[in-house]
C-alpha cells in the first residue's frame, strides 16, 4: 500500500506534484491547518504531515498520529512542532534548513537601504502630497562598515552582498576562524570592537541564553554616535526599550526590524519612531523561497517514506535504519561528547579532531562525525542538526578530521573529540557499556566514569583535601541532590576534576558560593540533552 501524506498548509502545486509522481498518496488540505479538532479526528490515517507554520502538531495530536511516521516542515523554524513528543513515538521531524537564507540576506539588505534613506517616511509623505525633498537627507552605504554579527550561511550571504556595494564588513562570530575570515572578505572583530566601529549592524544569529539581548542597554551605550542597526533575525536579540530611547536620544539614527521579541507585535517601543522601518516577519516572504521550501520538503519526507533515507532530521541521525539498530547509543554518546565541549569552548574553533577506537570505528562514521559536530554548534546554535552542522562548521573554516585504530586499550571501543581553538586544545572520551548507557571515560587525560545526566556541573582545582566536602556542602544548602559523583586527578596534589550529575539545575547562588571558596579554578554548569 502506498504511503499517505497529509498537507495541511498551503504548500505549491508543484510540491504536491513530487508526491503524487513518487507514488504517494496524497491529500491536499491547504486550510485544515487551522482546524485542529478536524485534525485531531484524521490524523491517524496518514504516515506523513507536510506544515508550514499555521499547523500546530501538539503533542495531543501527535498522540492521536497512530501511523505518522514523519512530520516535514516546509522552513526552519519548528516551533509549531512538539519535537520530544514526536521523538518518543518514533516519529522524525525535517525541517529544511536552508531554503530561506538567500530571500532573508536580501531581506536585511533591503531594509538597510530603506533606513538609509528614510525611503518609508519620504514615501508616506510624497503620497500625502507634500515634497519634502529637504526633510529626508540620506546617507551612503558606499565606504561605511557595516557590522555583521552572526557570519553563518544567511550572514555570510549579507557579507558577499554587502562587499557588492562597496561597504567595509567587520564581522563577530566566536566561530568564525581567521581562514574563514579572510575566504569571506571581512575584519574579525571581538563584539565590543564591532559596536564601537560599525556605521551599520545586522545580526544573523540564533535566539540563545548567549545571544539573548545582545544589543543590551549597556552594549547599545557602546554604540558608534549614528548607527544604524537591522534585524531580520530573531526577535529578542536586541533590549527594544533600550533601542528606543537610544532612537530618540539621537545615539543611534535608525534602525529596521523584521522581528520582535513578542509576534505577532501589535505593539512595540519601536513603532511610530521616526526613522524605524518595520515589517511584520517578512524575512522568508518572497515567491522563490516558499517554492524552495516546499519543493525540498516533498522530496525529503518522499525519500524517507520510500526508502528510508533521513536527511535534515532534527530528532533523528542520517544513517539507515539497520544501522540506526547498532549505532543508537554511540550517536548519543558522540552528541554528548560535543555538546560537552561545545559548552566548555567560548573561542573560535580552528579544528576539530575526532579519534574512533575499536568498535566504534566500524561503525558509519559520518553519522558519528556529524553528531558530534552537531553536539558541539548546538550550544550556541539550537536549531542546528546532524545534516546542518558539518555545513555550517565547513562554512566558518572549521577543519574537521577523523581517525580510525584498533583497540587501543580497556574499553571494545570508545570515540576521543579534540577541540582546537587559537589558545588551547580541549578533549574528552567517551564509551558506551554492556548497558547502553554512554559514560565519559577521560576528560583532559585525566581517567573518570561517569554518567551522563540531564543537568550536570564540572568543576577543576588544585588536588587537595576537602574538595567533596565543599561541594556536597554547598549543594545540599542550596537544595540540589547528587545524583552522581565522579573525580580524577592527574597525578597526587596534581590538577582534579569533579563531574557531578544532579537532579536539578546548578543554581546560579550555588556556582557564586563555589567560586567564592577560592578552592575552584572552575565551576561550569552543562545541560545535557537525554
Amino acid at each position: 500500500m502506498a504511503p499517505k501524506v497529509l498537507i495541511s498548509d498551503e504548500l505549491s502545486e508543484a510540491a504536491v506534484q513530487i508526491f503524487r509522481d513518487r507514488g504517494i498518496d496524497v491529500d491536499f488540505q491547504p486550510k485544515l491547518g487551522n482546524d485542529k479538532e478536524k485534525l485531531l479526528e484524521i490524523i491517524g490515517n496518514y504516515d506523513g504531515l507536510a506544515i508550514r507554520s499555521a499547523t500546530k502538531a501538539t503533542e495531543k495530536i501527535i498522540a492521536a498520529a497512530t501511523n505518522l511516521k514523519v512530520i516535514g516542515r516546509a522552513g526552519i523554524g519548528v516551533d509549531n512542532v512538539d519535537i520530544p513528543a514526536a521523538s518518543k513515538k518514533g516519529i522524525i521531524v525535517m525541517n529544511t534548513p536552508f531554503g530561506n537564507s538567500i530571500t532573508t540576506a536580501e531581506h536585511a539588505i533591503s531594509l538597510m537601504m530603506a533606513v538609509a534613506r528614510q525611503i518609508p517616511e519620504a514615501n508616506a509623505s510624497t503620497h500625502a502630497g507634500k515634497w519634502e525633498k529637504s526633510r529626508f537627507m540620506g546617507v551612503e552605504l558606499t565606504n561605511k562598515t557595516l557590522g555583521v554579527i552572526g557570519a553563518g550561511n544567511i550572514g555570510s550571504i549579507v557579507i558577499d552582498r554587502a562587499l557588492g556595494l562597496r561597504m567595509k564588513v567587520v564581522a563577530y562570530d566566536p566561530f568564525l576562524s581567521e581562514d574563514r575570515a579572510t575566504e569571506l572578505g571581512v575584519e574579525k572583530l571581538e563584539l565590543d570592537d564591532l559596536l564601537a566601529r560599525a556605521d551599520f549592524i545586522t545580526m544573523h544569529v540564533p535566539l540563545t541564553e548567549q545571544t539573548r539581548n545582545i544589543l543590551s542597554r549597556d552594549n547599545i551605550a557602546k554604540l558608534k554616535k549614528g548607527v544604524r542597526i537591522v534585524n531580520c533575525a530573531r526577535g529578542g536579540l536586541v533590549d527594544e526599550e533600550a533601542l528606543a530611547d537610544a532612537l530618540k536620544a539621537g545615539h543611534v539614527a535608525g534602525a529596521a526590524f523584521d522581528v520582535f521579541a513578542v509576534e505577532p507585535a501589535t505593539e512595540s517601543p519601536l513603532f511610530n519612531l521616526p526613522n524605524v522601518v518595520v515589517t511584520p516577519h517578512l524575512g522568508a516572504a518572497t515567491t522563490e523561497a516558499q517554492e524552495n521550501v516546499a519543493l525540498q520538503v516533498a522530496e525529503q519526507m518522499s525519500d524517507y517514506l520510500l526508502t528510508g533515507a533521513v536527511s535534515n532530521a532534527l530528532n533523528m541521525p542520517s544513517v539507515t535504519a539497520e544501522e540506526a539498530k547498532v549505532m543508537g547509543p554511540w550517536i548519543k554518546l558522540s552528541g554528548h561528547l560535543g555538546n560537552f565541549i561545545g559548552q566548555m569552548t567560548d573561542e573560535p574553533i580552528v579544528a576539530i579532531n575526532i579519534l574512533f577506537d575499536g568498535t566504534a570505528s566500524e561503525m558509519n562514521l559520518k553519522a558519528l562525525t556529524a553528531s558530534t559536530v552537531a553536539g558541539i554548534m548546538k550550544a550556541t546554535n539550537p536549531d542546528v542538526n546532524m545534516v546542518s552542522a558539518p555545513v555550517i562548521a565547513k562554512e566558518r573554516g572549521v577543519k574537521i578530521s577523523t581517525t580510525k585504530q584498533d583497540q587501543s586499550g580497556a574499553f571494545e571501543g570508545y570515540i576521543k573529540v579534540t577541540v582546537v581553538t587559537p589558545s588551547r586544545e580541549r578533549s574528552i572520551a567517551g564509551t558506551v557499556f554492556n548497558d547502553g548507557k554512554p559514560r565519559f571515560i577521560q576528560i583532559k587525560g585525566i581517567n573518570i566514569d561517569a554518567e551522563v545526566g540531564e543537568n550536570m556541573v564540572y568543576t577543576t582545582n588544585n588536588d587537595v583535601p576537602g574538595i567533596i566536602g565543599v561541594l556536597g556542602s554547598t549543594l545540599g544548602a542550596n537544595e540540589v541532590n547528587i545524583a552522581n559523583f565522579t573525580l580524577g586527578r592527574s597525578e597526587a596534589k596534581g590538577e582534579a576534576i569533579a563531574l557531578l550529575y544532579l537532579d536539578a539545575p546548578l543554581p546560579a547562588k550555588a556556582i557564586a558560593e563555589l567560586e567564592a571558596t577560592g578552592k575552584f579554578k572552575q565551576v561550569k554548569p552543562l545541560r545535557f540533552d537525554i
